[in-house]
């Protein structure tokens, strides 16, 4: 299938499949005039992108776990090397944002209740 019907398929833009492209996540064969051609599982690769992707991993990690879901179009990824040492390093990610945020959290209820009481937070 063209570039267009994968879009219209996906509902992704052609820029963004381009971008994917772009990323080495996304191998489309070319035809004799140039044209972009996917195979025909190309929509689930579309949709297996997009569901790590909202997972919060990156392009990059994506490209890494990519070796390991050859001719696995879910939302498992096999166990090889690289797996669990990307999956881990977001993991540990997501672990001090949500410190941080929760660090936060904690100042402004501070910050808050200081207000609310008319009377300086102490810090």
């Amino acid at each position: 299938m063209l570039i267009g019907e994968l879009a219209r398929r996906t509902a992704v833009s052609t820029r963004l499949l381009r971008y994917y492209e772009e990323q080495g996540l996304l191998r489309p064969q070319r035809d004799a005039l140039g044209y972009r051609s996917y195979a025909d599982d190309a929509p689930e690769q579309v949709q297996h992108i997009r569901y790590l992707l909202a997972a919060g991993l990156s392009t990059e990690d994506i490209r890494g776990l990519l070796p390991c879901a050859i001719g696995k179009v879910t939302k498992t990824i096999e166990s090889c090397d690289a797996t669990l040492r990307i999956i881990e390093s977001r993991y540990s990610e997501l672990d001090n944002k949500i410190a941080e945020l929760e660090r936060q959290r904690a100042l402004l209820t501070e910050e808050r209740a200081a207000i609310r009481d008319g009377m300086p937070a102490t810090h």
